[in-house]
Formats: structure tokens, C-alpha cells, sequence
């Protein structure tokens, strides 16, 4: 709610109570105070404003009679409804937060016309607990504006992480926190250009985005093929300074995992061409067998791997935030042009997190989700090997938020999709032959009935196109 706080003119005729029943009536019309919000009681609106009980009451009851407000026995008054709702939608100034607003919210993530999501994929009680804690014991934190670089305490928690769970070791000087890896990919590029590096080599297929900031920042592109092992050395450039960007834990559509002695070749070219590594480490710790692969960066010495790393796979997709750790001499060139950026991750959303991660509860939030996402890929897993392969083949199953679904018969991407729409299960096309199937907000009760019907509809989809062109 807007502070009531009127400017009283002592030189104007009109009664101060009158002057306040003005200012309250013309913020109940332009909607800063909300219908069926609750108003200052008399006694801290008379102090706020300086006046009167009496005043503050006589205002209050000239908006009671004339509709402006209503009052609750032993509870005060609220703003009452103005104007009827055919009237409302044509307020241009009408807060988008009012009751019907939520309740067409609610409606959408009920999966009425949307996807599908899963309570159990994250606790939001126990976020909400390190939420409220910085508002009652840290709000004096909240009325500064955010680090450009991100918030200190944050940064400590994610290199101490770094540490212990991917053999990373960095100063929290060298991390840089952004909202989401597009922003940090921006801010990336800058530095590369700053350090004279305007050629990047790219994993073909690879991440279309990253790939799109490079090109328009006007980069010089070069896409490298991939192997079972991933990104293959000898097709990178050779004597021009470079920037690579790799998945060496889990490539996004191939599911590669790249063994340690071609990270060691890849490490060693770094160095040769004078050039960096970008490793993209974006759900690493979501990996079901086995233990997760350690960070290329936890095994060089040569300080030439910029690693990135986000949150939005393992927490809520509505948190964006996402950083990355540059080596020390990248660090200090950002430090010196940190004053040309602000920060655009909520700093209430980073403290949360960094307290988030203190207690313990992100560790233990991730030992919960690789459990049920385990349990979920070998559930969706085994009903597309069961009912689908006649027409699909399943790839990428040992890690990640997502399958990769190979259709045998080109050209029906647009159309499977389409129809995995319609029952809200997310899928994204990669190519004519390719789907990328998202599994981790489907709550595993409700796997086996709503892909087996999936399914069903596609295998009559796949039967009908067969007939087509026989």
C-alpha cells in the first residue's frame, strides 16, 4: 500500500480532515490503496500525519458514509469496492495484484492451460523461513541498493560449495552473480573483448542462446563437432585466441560426459593458443549414478577456465540467479568496471539464498531432488523404452532435468509437440528428428497415466503420417 502521507496546506480553507479525506479517497481511485486493504488505525495515522485522533476520525467517517471505506468491529477499516468490475478493467493505473489476478494465477499453476509442476520438487516453507528471517532481523540490509558483483555473503557460500562439492577452489572475489547465464554471458563477453579475445569456438549442437549472445556481440564463431566423449580438441582453432565453450559433465543434447584425459587435452590447448575455457556446469550436481564428475575447473593449474554455474535447475525456476568464477587476472579487470554495472538478481532472493545455504537446507534440498529426479527419469525412462520404441529413442538418461527423444520418422516434431502441449507436458524441439523432454516438475505419481496416454496419442499421430506417405 502506498504511506498515507498527505502535504497539508495550513494556508488553504479546507479543514484538515478534509484535506486527508482527499488524499485517502483519490489513492482509493487510482488503486495505490487496494480494495479490501486495511488502513492505518487512528492513533498511527494521527502520529504519521500530525494530526488529531479526532481529525484522523472525522476524515475516516467521511469516507465511511460515502462508500470509500468500510469498517470491522475490533479490527478497523479497509477500502471497499468502487467500482464494478467492467469498470475496473478499464483503469489504466489498476494494480495487477488484485484478488482476481491471484486466483487466475492459482488456476494457471493448477496446470488449467499450462504445465505441469510438482509440490515436492522444493520446499518452500523452509525458504520462506531464511526469507522472513532477513526481513525481521536484516531489513536495514534491504534499503541499500544490491553489489553490482552480487552480495558478499552469497559469494561466500558458493565458493565454499564450490569446494565441497565440485572440487572447485576460488576466492569469492573472483565470482560474479548475474540473473540468469544469458545476463552472465553479456557481461562475459565484455571482458573477453577487453582482453582482446573475439573468437569463440562453440559445441555443434550446443546451447542456441549462448550461442546467439556471442554472434550478436559480433564474435567470430567457430562450431565444433562432438564425439561420444564430447567436444573434440583437435577440430578447435589453433593459433588464434580463443574462448571454448564446453559441457564437459553432461553436454545439454547428448548427455557426453568428456573423460578426464581429454579434459587434460583440452586444458593443455587453453594454454598452447594463449586461450580460455568457458565451462558451462549447469546441473552438475544432478547426476544419478554414480557420484557427481568433478569440475574441469578443479583440475587445472594454469587459471584459464571461466566456469559458470546457475540455480534455477535445482531451486525454483523463478529464481535467477546464476554466476560464474573468472580466473584472477579477469577478476581484477572486472573490479575496475564493476561501477558500469547494477545488479539485477532481487538482493531480498540472494540473501535469502546465501542464508538458505548456510543452514544446510540447500545441501540437503539436493540429496532430496537427485533421489525423486532419479526416480522420475528411470519412470519415464522405462514407459517410453516399454510403449514408444517402435517410433522413438531415448537418449541422454543418466543426469540432468530432461531426456532427449530421437523420432525415428522425420518431420513430426512440430506435431508431437503440439500435442504434448495440450496435456501440459513440456517439450521443446531441437530438430525435425529431436525433442527434448522435460520430466523433473511431473509429479511422479502421475507419470506412468500421463505419458501412457501421451503416448497413445502420438503413436496415432506416427500411424497416421505412415499412411499418409505409403
Amino acid at each position: 500500500m502506498k504511506a498515507i502521507l498527505p502535504v497539508l496546506d495550513e494556508s488553504r480553507n479546507r479543514p484538515y480532515y478534509l484535506q486527508l479525506y482527499d488524499y485517502i479517497r483519490d489513492a482509493i481511485l487510482a488503486g495505490d490503496i487496494m480494495e479490501g486493504e486495511k488502513l492505518p488505525s487512528l492513533r498511527s495515522l494521527a502520529k504519521s500525519t500530525g494530526l488529531s485522533i479526532t481529525t484522523v476520525k472525522q476524515a475516516y467517517d467521511q469516507l465511511l458514509v460515502e462508500g470509500y471505506v468500510y469498517s470491522k468491529a475490533q479490527s478497523g477499516y479497509y477500502a471497499a469496492e468502487v467500482f464494478s468490475h467492467s469498470q475496473k478493467t478499464a483503469l489504466p493505473e489498476k494494480s495487477i495484484f488484485s484478488p482476481q489476478m491471484f486466483s487466475m494465477e492459482k488456476e494457471l499453476a493448477a496446470g488449467c492451460g499450462t504445465f505441469k509442476y510438482d509440490p515436492a520438487c522444493f520446499d518452500f516453507n523452509k525458504w520462506k523461513k531464511c526469507m522472513n528471517k532477513i526481513l525481521t532481523e536484516y531489513p536495514s540490509l534491504l534499503f541499500f541498493e544490491s553489489d553490482p558483483q552480487g552480495e558478499a555473503v552469497l559469494r561466500a557460500q558458493i565458493a565454499k560449495y564450490l569446494y565441497l562439492s565440485r572440487g572447485v577452489s576460488c576466492q569469492p572475489s573472483q565470482i560474479i552473480i548475474g540473473a540468469g547465464t544469458q545476463q552472465i554471458t553479456n557481461q562475459l563477453a565484455t571482458i573477453l573483448q577487453r582482453i582482446d579475445i573475439e573468437h569463440v569456438a562453440l559445441e555443434a549442437p550446443g546451447y542456441v542462446p549462448v550461442k546467439n549472445i556471442f554472434r550478436d556481440r559480433g564474435f567470430a564463431i567457430t562450431s565444433v563437432g562432438l564425439d561420444r566423449e564430447g567436444l573434440m580438441i583437435e577440430k578447435l582453432p589453433a593459433n588464434i585466441r580463443t574462448a571454448a565453450y564446453v559441457s564437459p559433465s553432461n553436454h545439454v543434447l547428448t548427455g557426453a560426459v568428456m573423460p578426464v584425459g581429454r579434459r587434460y587435452e583440452l586444458l593443455n590447448w587453453a594454454s598452447r593458443n594463449d586461450s580460455y575455457i568457458i565451462e558451462d556446469d549447469y546441473d552438475s550436481e544432478l547426476r544419478y549414478f554414480g557420484k557427481p564428475v568433478p569440475a574441469l575447473k578443479s583440475l587445472e593449474s594454469n587459471d584459464r577456465v571461466i566456469y559458470l554455474g546457475s540455480f534455477s535447475s535445482t531451486l525454483f525456476t523463478a529464481v535467477k540467479i546464476s554466476y560464474m568464477v573468472l580466473p584472477l587476472k579477469m577478476a581484477e579487470l572486472f573490479s575496475s568496471m564493476v561501477q558500469d554495472y547494477t545488479q539485477t538478481c532481487s538482493k531480498l532472493e540472494q540473501l535469502t539464498l546465501a542464508m538458505f545455504m548456510e543452514t544446510g537446507n540447500y545441501q540437503t534440498h539436493i540429496k532430496k531432488l537427485r533421489k525423486l529426479y532419479a526416480q522420475k527419469l528411470a519412470a519415464v525412462t522405462d514407459i517410453f523404452t516399454a510403449k514408444a520404441s517402435s517410433f522413438l529413442r531415448v537418449r541422454n538418461t543418466a543426469s540432468g532435468i530432461n531426456i532427449i527423444l530421437q523420432i525415428i520418422e522425420p518431420g513430426l516434431a512440430r506435431q508431437l509437440k503440439q500435442e504434448a502441449d495440450m496435456r501440459g507436458l513440456p517439450v521443446t524441439i531441437l530438430d525435425q528428428n529431436l525433442l527434448m523432454f522435460y520430466y523433473n516438475h511431473i509429479p511422479l505419481s502421475e507419470i506412468s497415466p500421463l505419458l501412457s496416454s501421451l503416448i497413445d496419442a502420438w503413436a496415432a499421430i506416427v500411424a497416421s503420417s505412415s499412411l499418409n506417405t505409403s
